[in-house]
């Protein structure tokens, strides 16, 4: 009886945080003309609101995974939820814009420590012959945040403010607080006595905040400096890892898998070239065509859904067919997809984009289910945990990258200024820039994703 009852707990706390994380991600692209108008930001800045919680998910997923393992999951997840739930209520009374992104950074602190221990304890709790349908729901509930993000968002921002999107985390984070304190039995450590990598998840952080700021900073020389500092970075922390036996990241991973290197690489490229998406839509939709938050949510949703409504289905198919077609057909769709939004201008319907949208959802549903078996196909299950996080790593780190390219862009196309009616103009162009990178890269991705062997 005991065991149901941690069992049904388990997975209730687990899906409840794992809902919280995704609406946050696409629920706040809706809330920033406002945050905008309310601070008087330039785009830059803005584009920060979102960069400074992703980043600080990147930095922190892996090292705090790796921490959750030899000290304890369910104590990890206890203090992410609890970071989480602080940060936002400190969100709702941001002073200034400084503050709001030191606070969103402060979020992504805990969100790391969620994403990287929910799962794990959902695995540790239910034995093999449960486990997938655990996981299914666990899914279920990553897609149901990123689908009623947007038009929760909009609906909430044009009602009560942007800052009631923070506040309404702060109850449901308290829930999940007081649940797995009184309910929630155990504590999973099964790396227990192992050493951590203290100096590597250092060299690991430093080199990716070292290339996010770097490239908000172009065209400017420090910023190309920072790029060039963080990639030895990278290149000093592949070497240190692959001499030491417990490391942070598995770097062999990567050497004795083809299928796992390219499949990490191709979801690498697919985050990279459609993170931003949301972003630029958002501006796009409020500043071009006037649309109202709430509106804004309703046409942003469709490609969320689309994805939610389909990504079963290809994992079925992906289960049929070799992952690595499934993906790349994925792969290519969406590529068609950003290609139709490289033709944006003032006069566009509302019946194009959200086209382009569903056609994205579409491609991004056939791509990421195949994509995430032919990882967890391509390794021993000892390393399932570690090759989750890989993949949640690749996820973030290319989202990173999306948000930072669309940055760049801003910075080169209309410098560091607020998005008024005069720079409309060179506003379009930068929107028109990015979906053109983005459909460059998803094409490369095609690629990447047919080389990577097969998994049967």
């Amino acid at each position: 009886m005991h065991n149901t009852v941690n069992k049904r707990v388990g997975l209730l706390v687990t899906t409840l945080a794992s809902f919280l994380a995704p609406f946050m991600i696409s629920s706040i692209n809706i809330a920033l003309p406002l945050i905008g108008k309310e601070f008087a930001t330039d785009a830059i800045l803005l584009g920060w609101v979102t960069a400074s919680y992703l980043l600080a998910t990147a930095i922190f997923l892996l090292p705090l995974g790796r921490i959750a393992d030899i000290y304890g999951r369910k104590r990890i997840f206890l203090y992410g939820i609890s970071i989480y739930t602080i940060s936002c209520l400190l969100l709702t009374v941001s002073p200034n814009i400084i503050a709001l992104i030191f606070f969103r950074f402060l979020e992504g602190i805990g969100s790391a420590m969620i994403l990287g221990t929910g799962v794990a304890i959902l695995t540790s709790i239910f034995p093999f012959s449960e486990r997938g349908k655990a996981l299914g729901i666990n899914v279920t509930a990553v897609y149901l945040g990123l689908s009623l993000g947007p038009f929760l968002g909009g609906f909430l921002t044009q009602n009560f403010g942007w800052r009631s999107i923070f506040l309404v985390n702060v109850p449901l984070g308290s829930i999940i607080i007081i649940l797995s304190f009184w309910k929630l039995k155990g504590e999973w450590a099964e790396a227990k006595g192992e050493k951590f990598d203290f100096l590597g998840s250092i060299i690991y952080g430093i080199t990716l905040i070292a290339i996010i700021y770097g490239l908000s900073l172009l065209p400017a020389t420090l910023g190309a400096w920072l790029i060039l500092f963080g990639v030895l970075g990278i290149l000093v922390f592949v070497k240190r890892e692959m001499k030491l036996r417990s490391p942070v990241l598995n770097i062999n991973l990567f050497k004795n898998s083809r299928v796992f290197a390219f499949s990490s690489i191709a979801a690498l490229i697919n985050y990279s070239a459609t993170f931003a998406v949301g972003f630029l839509l958002s501006l796009y939709l409020q500043y071009i065509k006037e649309l109202t938050p709430q509106s804004t949510g309703l046409i942003l949703v469709s490609q969320p859904v689309i994805q939610a409504i389909f990504s079963p289905f290809a994992g079925w198919l992906s289960d049929r067919i070799e992952p690595r077609i499934v993906a790349s057909i994925g792969m290519a769709l969406t590529t068609i997809g950003l290609s139709l939004l490289t033709f944006l201008n003032e006069k566009t319907t509302i019946e194009f984009i959200t086209s382009g949208l569903i056609l994205l959802g579409f491609g991004f549903a056939l791509f990421s289910s195949p994509n995430t078996n032919a990882v967890m196909s391509s390794v021993e299950k000892k390393f399932y945990g570690v090759a989750s996080a890989m993949l949640g790593t690749m996820r973030l780190i290319g989202q990173n990258l999306s948000i930072g390219i669309a940055m760049l862009i801003f910075a080169i196309y209309i410098g560091r200024v607020q998005i008024t009616p005069e720079y409309y103009l060179l506003f379009l162009m930068s929107i028109k820039a990015a979906f053109i990178i983005f459909s460059f890269l998803c094409f490369i991705g095609i690629f990447a994703s047919l080389i990577r062997g097969k998994v049967r």
